[in-house]
């Protein structure tokens, strides 16, 4: 009896533990550090086919994991890149084949699955000291873009190399982005605002949008015709694309990210399952924007990793992917491993509730019953004699 008064007690604890994180959606779990030191990773890339991951960072650093057993040391293989910069954004062909790398003092590299070689690009000598900040293709694959430091954008193709966009400005360049349908994209700036970039190349800067500092830019929904920036103090702005005269897209109202009272301030972003984004914040967190149904919430924030893992928590979330919604990993800066998985959501643990309630009102009573059965000679004597007058024919002998 003892032992089934704890095992109720303890059920009963359950549905109250998710009540206490109201605004924390993912339970966290380390599954390995990929080295002993910390590797100074800055970004990553899921490959088109959903197989691999390619992380970059610092000192040239570039590795392959297993996206769907990131946890597994089996298939990480280090890329050499003969480089000691740092490698700051990388992208995956959307054929999925090859990856561009970009980093400081114009490296721009190629990635070939075929064989898992790193190469200089055609044409990047052009590229010498520029620090090369971010890097995409545009969805027909036939032209990628690099952003810079110095507000230059680069239209790249290997037939011809590189060539430097007319009509950029001079900040730096934070993040690009191309719609997942239209060869159609947006270049973010610390400072200079948001550039359209058009099927011909063409440059175009969004009015009103030099007032914010924005880190960076998704093209999360390939229905809706319209991209959303990301920016300091938790700011957004959507776009809104002209599908025939992109020169004439329109940046909407900028609205704060989220209502609620959030830890930190944006420091990057990625696609997220289901045509979201994932927001990294700093210190430590991580959000989801819904640009489908313009909606936002938190999944983690600094005080939950802080109650999770206090050496973690002092670290960054540089990339993050997902199997399913809330159902994923997270690269740290250090090359923590952590996947993530959802909680208990209020409804469920409200049912579990019920669940263990029935079970209790149900066993406990015949579990009382029957220790008392066991321990009555009385009752068994008289259960005998019961039993006996019903089933006389099983008591004749012969």
């Amino acid at each position: 009896m003892r032992r089934v008064a704890v095992l109720f007690l303890l059920l009963l604890l359950l549905p109250n533990i998710r009540a206490e994180g109201t605004v924390q959606t993912i339970d966290l779990s380390l599954e390995r550090t990929i080295q002993d030191t910390s590797i100074g990773i800055i970004a990553g890339a899921k490959s088109p086919d959903s197989k691999d991951v390619l992380l970059v960072g610092e000192d040239g650093f570039a590795m392959l994991l297993d996206a769907n057993a990131p946890d597994s040391e089996s298939r990480d293989l280090l890329l050499e890149s003969n480089r000691n910069t740092a490698l700051r954004s990388v992208e995956w062909h959307p054929r999925g084949n090859t990856a561009l790398l970009a980093g400081d003092s114009g490296t721009a590299m190629r990635f070939d699955s075929s064989d898992n070689s790193l190469s200089m690009l055609n044409g990047s000598y052009l590229l010498i000291g520029i620090d090369l900040k971010a890097v995409t293709w545009r969805p027909a694959g036939d032209f990628a873009y690099f952003g810079a430091s110095d507000g230059s954008i680069w239209k790249f193709a290997e037939y011809y190399g590189f060539e430097m966009l007319n009509d950029t400005k001079q900040s730096q360049v934070s993040d690009i982005a191309c719609h997942r349908t239209y060869n159609i994209c947006f270049a973010t700036t610390l400072g200079d605002g948001i550039a359209v970039i058009s099927q011909d190349h063409e440059v175009t800067w969004l009015a009103g949008t030099n007032q914010e500092t924005w880190i960076g830019i998704d093209c999360a929904d390939p229905t809706l015709n319209e991209c959303v920036a990301f920016g300091s103090n938790l700011k957004t702005k959507a776009i809104k694309i002209n599908l025939i005269d992109a020169s004439q897209s329109q940046g909407l109202e900028t609205n704060f990210l989220l209502s609620e009272n959030v830890e930190g301030d944006m420091s990057g972003i990625t696609r997220g399952h289901d045509s979201t984004t994932l927001v990294f914040l700093s210190p430590i967190g991580i959000l989801r924007n819904n640009p489908l149904e313009n909606d936002a919430y938190s999944m983690a924030q600094g005080s939950h990793f802080t109650a999770w893992d206090v050496a973690i928590a002092a670290r960054s979330v540089v990339f993050a992917w997902e199997i399913s919604t809330n159902n994923g990993y997270l690269i740290t800066d250090f090359g923590h491993v952590i996947s993530f998985s959802p909680l208990l959501a209020e409804d469920e643990a409200g049912i579990m509730t019920i669940i263990v309630f029935a079970a209790v009102a149900v066993s406990v009573p015949g579990v009382i019953l029957g220790l008392i059965y066991m321990n009555s000679p009385f009752l068994q004597r008289k259960y005998s004699e019961i039993r006996n007058r019903k089933n006389p024919k099983k008591n004749r002998k012969g």
